[in-house]
């Protein structure tokens, strides 16, 4: 494949693109939703914010009209329908591109899903690219319609951090999910370790590295953005963007945090484990050893010889039966004194 060729990478889907739009400025909001691509184009050069999403990235047809009349790279629109991207951000001077994951906690399946986000941040507008309708951005699409906070005030840099923000609040709410999660397993860890257990602190081992992987770069990215020179940004917004550095910082420690306590739970299963092994062979053993004097006598006494003067003897059973008691008694009472029993 050609670098620039528009190919979707990812799972495939037959719906039609959502494509909605929401422009607006301080005292004016306006939000539609559009069949056609072409629609959008005349919001490049507003003097309003222009807040373009697209839901659905597998049409490719859609993503090169659109980068194209708003001037993007081929290499961009490539990342864009390629949805295995590390989060990243590029500055392309009259615009900057940046993707990050989306994740939300699946009940069902008890995993973490996830989804691409890409943002282009250009001159009085916001494109976003997602793959499938449904994200964390209802919160700013409440904020641009009630006109709450100072939204409506800013430019497209702060609709830019608002959205990346609603992302990494997202995070906190996955991260106490998992935090739940890996109480409940301590307790069962107390209560009854088992293989089900076992499986379970695993999976969560594998979401915790898959966690990371999606947070730890985004630092990198906000870091990028802190760091730009970029006009689009403007020095109001940057306050905005190290707040999220610090929460993605938190996110990251916590999520640190849970794999040590993971491996700690894992120790202590691996323990609880080889303790309850030890205690079953501890009882194997001490009755196999309390056996071994009674085997010894069922053994010479059953083999019959002829000139065994106890086999003719009248109290030969009876007397048998007294050892074996008297030996198995004087076993359990010392075993028992060593605290072995």
């Amino acid at each position: 494949m050609m670098p620039g060729s528009l190919v979707h990478v990812g799972e495939k889907r037959t719906e039609k693109p959502k494509i909605t739009i929401i422009d607006y400025d301080r005292t004016n909001y306006h939000e539609k939703t559009v069949d056609d691509v072409e629609e959008c184009f005349p919001f490049k050069d507003s003097s309003t914010v222009s807040w373009i999403n697209i839901d659905g990235i597998h049409q490719v047809d859609i993503i090169e009209k659109l980068g194209k009349h708003f001037g993007l790279h081929p290499l961009v629109m490539e990342d864009i329908v390629h949805t295995s991207q590390r989060p990243k951000m590029e500055d392309y001077d009259h615009y900057i591109y940046v993707v990050l994951k989306m994740l939300w906690f699946s009940e069902e399946d008890a995993d973490v899903k996830a989804e691409q986000v890409s943002i282009i941040l250009g001159k009085g507008f916001v494109i976003s690219f997602q793959e499938i309708e449904g994200d964390t951005f209802n919160s700013v699409r409440e904020r641009i319609r009630n006109s709450k906070g100072r939204i409506r005030t800013m430019g497209a840099d702060y609709l830019a951090y608002a959205l990346i923000d609603s992302i990494v609040d997202n995070y906190f709410i996955i991260i106490e999910r998992f935090g739940d999660i890996i109480e409940e397993l301590e307790n069962k860890l107390i209560d009854d370790p088992n293989p089900e257990t076992l499986q379970s602190i695993h999976d969560m081992k594998k979401e915790m590295i898959y966690l990371r992987k999606s947070v730890w770069p985004l630092r990198e990215v906000i870091n990028g953005m802190e760091r730009t020179e970029s006009a689009l940004f403007q020095d109001t917004t940057f306050v905005f963007l190290k707040d999220v550095y610090d929460h993605t910082i938190q996110i990251s420690e916590t999520i640190e945090t849970y794999r040590d306590i993971l491996s700690g739970i894992l120790d202590v299963y691996l323990s609880s484990v080889s303790n309850k092994m030890n205690e079953v062979m501890k009882t194997l053993t001490i009755i196999a050893t309390i056996f071994i004097p009674l085997t010894f006598l069922a053994g010479m006494y059953g083999m019959n010889f002829s000139y065994m003067p106890e086999l003719g003897w009248k109290w030969g059973y009876p007397a048998v039966w007294i050892i074996n008691i008297t030996i198995f008694l004087s076993m359990y009472i010392y075993f028992r004194k060593k605290n072995w029993l």
